[in-house]
C-alpha cells in the first residue's frame, strides 16, 4: 500500500480521500461530527419497509422488542467493527488485510461488500426512477429512463468526489428534513386513515409463535453486518472509542428503533388510505401493480416495489419529497462506501488502484448496467447471503482483533497475502448458514454466521492454518499509521 497522505495537499487528496491510506491525526472527527453518516444511510423508504415488515411479522409489541434487541445487537456489532476502522484508521475492507483476510485476500471482503452495496445502489436508483415517473404521469420511455438516470448518476458522482467533507455535509442537512418529512407524513397517515396510534400499538397477527418472532429478527438483523461495515468506513475518522460508540450506538437507535417504529406507524395507517386508491382500477394500472390481484396483495406489491408510488399515494408532493429526502443521502453514502471497497478490490487484486474518483464513476456506471440488464430481481435474490457473508466478515474481524491480538494496537513488519484460516472459516460459515435458513431449518442465518465464523477461525489459527502457513508473507512498513 501507499505511504500515509498526510503530507499530500490540494483537490487530488480530496478527492482521494486516504481510500488506501490511515486517516491521519489531524483530519478525526467527533463521533456526532460523524454521526449523521450511520443515521443517514438507514433512513430510507426501504428500511422504513423493512420496520413494518418486523411488525406485521410479530405484531407491533413483539415487533418493537425485536427492534431494540437488533438495536442492542447492532450497537456491538458496530462498535466493535468500527472501532477496528478506527484503531488502523482505514475503510472496513482496507482493515480486513491486517485483521482477518490478509492483503490480497482481503479482495474477497471487497466483492461481497462492493456487491451489496453497488446492488443497493441499483436498487435505490429504480425505485427513485418509478417514483418520479408516477409522480409526474410519465410513461417508461427509453426517454425518460437515460434523462433520469443520467441527472441521478451525476448527482453521485459530483457529491461523492469530493471526499468525507461534502458527503457529511449532504448527509447531515438530509437527515434533519427527512426526519422532519418522516413526522410529518406520519401525522398525515394517521389523519387520512382515522386510526390512532392506540389502534397500531394494539395490531397483532392471529397465532404470534417463536417462528414469526425468529422470521421478524431475521428481517431487520440480517442487514446489520452491512450496516457495521458502512459504518465503520466512517468510524476510521474517528478520534476516540467513544466517538464510534456515538456513531455505533446512535446508527442502531435510528436505524432499528426510530425507523421501526415510524414504519410501523406509516405503513400500518398508510395502506388503509392506499387500498381505497388502489381499489380503482385505472390507479392499480398506473401504480404498475399485477392484473387480478387483491387489493392486499396490490398493496404488498407497491410498498415492496415501487415505495415511491406508496408515499406519493398517501401524501402528495410530500411524498416525493420525502422519497428524495430519504433516498438521496443514501445513495450517496452508498457510492461513497463502494468506492472505497472498490479502490480496495484493485490494490488488493492487481497491486494498483487508478484511484477513488475511477471507482465513484465506474460504481455508478456498474449499477446503471445491472438496471440495463434488468436483473434487479436477481440481485434482490443474493443480498440474503450477501447479509450472511458481511456478518461473518464482521465477526471475523473482531475475533481477530479482540481474541488473537488481544484488542492491542498492533504495528505490523509483515502481513499474510492471502490469511487462510480467515477466508475458508468466513465462506464456509456463510455457505452452511445460508443453506439452514434458505432450507428453512432456522431464520436466524446471521446469527449461525456470527457464532460459527469466529470459533472456526480461532480453531484453524491454533491448528492447522497458523500465521504464515500455506502463503507468503509480504512487507506492511508504511502500510499503516497505527492510531492510539
Amino acid at each position: 500500500m501507499p505511504e500515509n497522505s498526510s503530507g499530500r495537499s490540494g483537490l487530488r487528496a480530496v478527492i482521494e480521500d486516504n481510500a488506501l491510506q490511515s486517516v491521519p491525526a489531524d483530519q478525526r472527527k467527533s463521533g456526532w461530527a460523524l454521526f449523521a453518516n450511520t443515521a443517514g444511510v438507514g433512513s430510507t423508504l426501504v428500511v422504513l419497509g423493512v420496520g413494518a415488515a418486523v411488525t406485521f411479522t410479530a405484531g407491533t409489541k413483539w415487533g418493537m422488542v425485536v427492534a431494540l434487541v437488533a438495536a442492542v445487537f447492532g450497537s456491538a456489532l458496530g462498535w466493535a467493527v468500527g472501532r477496528i476502522c478506527q484503531v488502523a484508521g482505514t475503510s472496513s475492507t482496507v482493515t480486513s488485510r491486517f485483521y482477518g483476510l490478509g492483503s490480497r485476500g482481503s479482495a474477497v471482503a471487497s466483492l461481497v461488500f462492493a456487491f451489496m452495496i453497488l446492488g443497493f445502489l441499483a436498487l435505490e436508483n429504480a425505485l427513485l426512477y418509478y417514483g418520479t415517473i408516477f409522480m409526474f404521469g410519465w410513461e417508461p420511455s427509453a426517454a425518460n429512463k437515460i434523462g433520469i438516470y443520467a441527472v441521478l448518476t451525476l448527482a453521485w458522482i459530483v457529491l461523492t468526489t469530493f471526499g468525507l467533507g461534502l458527503v457529511q455535509k449532504v448527509s447531515l442537512l438530509l437527515t434533519v428534513v427527512c426526519g422532519v418529512l418522516f413526522v410529518v407524513v406520519t401525522v398525515v397517515a394517521l389523519h387520512r386513515s382515522g386510526i390512532t396510534l392506540a389502534d397500531v400499538w394494539a395490531y397483532s397477527p392471529p397465532h404470534v409463535e417463536w417462528e414469526q418472532i425468529t422470521a421478524a429478527l431475521s428481517i431487520i438483523a440480517g442487514i446489520t453486518g452491512a450496516l457495521a461495515l458502512v459504518g465503520a468506513d466512517f468510524s476510521r475518522y474517528a478520534r476516540t472509542s467513544r466517538d464510534v460508540r456515538i456513531l455505533a450506538i446512535g446508527g442502531a437507535i435510528v436505524v432499528n428503533v426510530v425507523v421501526v417504529a415510524i414504519g410501523t406507524v406509516v405503513f400500518q395507517a398508510g395502506n388503509l388510505v392506499v387500498a381505497d386508491y388502489l381499489a380503482d382500477p385505472a390507479n392499480a394500472a398506473q401504480a404498475a401493480s399485477q392484473a387480478g390481484a387483491t387489493v392486499a396483495d396490490k398493496i404488498a406489491f407497491m410498498s415492496a416495489a415501487n415505495p415511491g408510488a406508496y408515499f406519493i399515494v398517501l401524501s402528495g408532493f410530500l411524498g416525493f419529497l420525502v422519497m428524495y429526502a430519504a433516498q438521496a443521502k443514501a445513495q450517496v453514502l452508498n457510492t461513497y462506501s463502494g468506492s472505497l471497497a472498490l479502490s480496495n478490490l484493485s490494490d488488493a487484486a492487481f497491486g494498483r488502484s487508478p484511484g477513488r474518483l475511477f471507482w465513484v464513476v465506474l460504481g455508478n456506471v456498474v449499477a446503471l448496467l445491472a438496471i440495463w440488464g434488468d436483473i434487479l430481481d436477481r440481485i434482490n435474490s443474493f443480498l440474503g447471503l450477501l447479509g450472511i457473508l458481511t456478518t461473518a466478515l464482521c465477526a471475523l474481524m473482531i475475533a481477530d482483533f479482540f481474541v488473537v491480538r488481544r484488542g492491542r494496537s498492533v504495528r505490523f513488519d509483515t502481513v499474510e497475502q492471502f490469511n487462510w484460516a480467515g477466508i475458508i472459516a468466513m465462506l464456509g460459515s456463510s455457505a452452511l448458514a445460508y443453506w439452514l435458513q434458505d432450507s428453512g431449518r432456522t431464520n436466524l442465518g446471521f446469527l449461525v454466521a456470527l457464532v460459527l465464523c469466529p470459533v472456526a477461525y480461532m480453531a484453524l489459527r491454533a491448528s492447522v492454518l497458523p500465521e504464515g502457513r500455506g502463503t507468503t508473507m509480504v512487507a506492511a512498513a508504511g502500510a499503516l499509521e497505527l492510531v492510539e
